[in-house]
């Protein structure tokens, strides 16, 4: 069987040398574990899980995709889950986990610059998700678009900032958690 017409060589990759966007097992399960980790911490803090100006203690979870790119499609799983029950319906069932997947994608390449640093990888996608909902409620309810952002930024930058010093507390005592 020959070479693809537009491949020059065979199975060249994706990206560099470092980067290896093969899903494993391993990573299957991990997907499986983080996304379910994630809609159980939502479902456990419900009543501010879905209020018009959020606060999602599940956050805490996402600078961990700092480390592995694949954890970004748990995040992305674990939205869809968590917003099952969610009574802002296609919104928060397709927009919302589709920005989370290019937040965490995102939130990855940034920290990869900074060798897999959560603190950055959480700024990112802390940045990224607060833009999606200001206009998500902007759309469904008329919230002014400043206000609302300043509010969600200041809750999701600290979330993530908690989650990422988590993650930083086990890096440094689990040596097997590495990318």
């Amino acid at each position: 069987m020959g070479l693809h017409p537009f491949r020059r060589k065979r199975n060249p990759g994706v990206g560099g040398k470092n980067v290896k966007l093969k899903i494993n097992t391993k990573d299957v399960a991990l997907i499986s574990v983080f996304a379910a980790l994630y809609a159980a911490l939502v479902y456990v803090n419900i009543p501010l899980s879905f209020l018009a100006l959020q606060f999602r203690i599940a956050g805490v979870l996402r600078p961990a995709i700092g480390k592995k790119w694949v954890l970004s499609i748990g995040y992305a799983i674990g939205v869809v889950a968590a917003n099952i029950f969610s009574p802002f319906g296609v919104y928060d069932l397709v927009f919302m986990p589709i920005v989370s997947l290019l937040a965490g994608i995102a939130g990855f390449l940034a920290a990869r610059r900074f060798n897999g640093n959560y603190f950055v990888a959480g700024a990112v996608i802390a940045l990224i998700i607060p833009v999606a909902l200001t206009w998500m409620l902007n759309q469904l309810f008329g919230y002014p678009l400043i206000e609302t952002f300043v509010y969600l930024l200041i809750a999701e930058q600290a979330v993530n900032f908690l989650g990422a010093l988590i993650f930083k507390a086990i890096d440094l005592r689990f040596k097997w958690w590495k990318y």
